[in-house]
């Protein structure tokens, strides 16, 4: 099967419609699976007094914003909900979204999404769990900031309302913006998949597009890794994302190694190199004229290519015996 490829445009649009159909437009031309939004209403998901994480106070050049006052410029209507739709059938990329709230939650399953996305910061909030559980035949769980028993409890819920293990896939994640590189711990994305039993995979906040590659490399089955049309752009999460040339190598990279990865696990010589056996490997020939009834030693026999006469595995069968006619220089010595 197929690594998902989703490229978040999260709220990288600034609220501004025509910047969404940009960002639609990079990541069709990537020809990514997914592209997704974020949808929230500002007032039922972040309190007026919430501050800002320091990683949005930098990347937005404003200390005094709330985060309220941040995020409720970024929110889309249902309106522009639905021209972003239309847009990606139009582009021939799926629409995807997580919500951040009930309501939302609630919209969502009323687009006929059967799939939803639970950001990390979400995994604790039992009743949005619930919901979730509640609407949604798949379930993608990222899982930032989270422990091993966190973790375990968001899937019983899940389990409780009837989603199977076979529908949930867990994403290994760090929620800093950028996440260092010593701080990805990679391993732990085969950890959640020894221990839950579930498809895992990685959403990616670092910078470049080597860990989401390797992740793929470990058998992730969905990457998720934000995407910008400039990361020099204003806002909380441009930084962290990739622009449109690096997300069509992230998706050239990632399938190239999903080819890579597919082969059956025999050693033994693909039908693309069998051609080049006898070019690469060497033959016993004489190294100097070797008259008839001489006697092969290792001063007048040498291994050279080609490899189309006697291997050099046969090297101690052959030194001892007698020539039994003559041999020039470089010829294949017979048996």
């Amino acid at each position: 099967m197929a690594v998902v490829i989703i490229a978040e445009a999260g709220v990288n649009h600034n609220g501004q419609l025509d910047l969404a159909f940009q960002l639609i437009d990079a990541a069709a031309n990537a020809g990514v699976d997914f592209v997704k939004f974020q949808t929230f209403k500002t007032e039922l998901a972040i309190s007026k007094k919430a501050v800002k994480a320091a990683y949005q106070i930098e990347n937005t050049a404003n200390a005094t914003e709330t985060q309220f006052e941040m995020v409720k410029k970024l929110e889309l209507s249902a309106e522009d909900h639905e021209a972003i739709i239309a847009y990606c059938q139009q582009k021939g990329v799926a629409f995807f979204s997580t919500a951040f709230d009930l309501e939302s939650m609630d919209y969502l399953a009323s687009l006929g999404l059967k799939m939803v996305k639970i950001p990390s910061g979400e995994v604790t909030n039992l009743p949005l769990l619930q919901k979730a559980a509640s609407l949604f035949e798949e379930v993608i769980l990222s899982t930032g900031m989270c422990t091993m028993p966190e973790i375990q409890e968001a899937v019983a819920v899940f389990e409780k309302a009837g989603i199977p293990r076979e529908k949930i896939t867990i994403l290994h994640c760090n929620t800093e913006y950028p996440t260092p590189m010593e701080d990805v711990n990679l391993k732990a994305m085969l950890s959640i998949q020894n221990t839950m039993g579930t498809a895992v995979g990685y959403s990616d906040h670092t910078l470049g597009i080597e860990v989401p590659i390797a992740a793929v490399a470990l058998g992730a089955t969905v990457i998720e890794k934000h995407f910008t049309l400039n990361k020099n752009m204003e806002g909380p999460d441009h930084r962290a994302s990739l622009e449109p040339d690096e997300l069509v190598a992230m998706t050239k990279a990632i399938r190239n190694i999903e080819k890579a990865m597919a082969g059956d696990g025999i050693k033994q010589p693909s039908p693309s190199e069998i051609k080049n056996i006898a070019i690469a490997r060497k033959s016993i020939v004489a190294r100097t004229f070797i008259p008839k009834g001489a006697v092969f030693t290792e001063e007048n026999l040498i291994t050279k290519r080609p490899g189309i006469g006697l291997s050099p595995m046969r090297w101690h069968e052959v030194i001892g015996q007698t020539a039994q006619r003559d041999y020039q220089e470089d010829e294949l010595i017979e048996l």
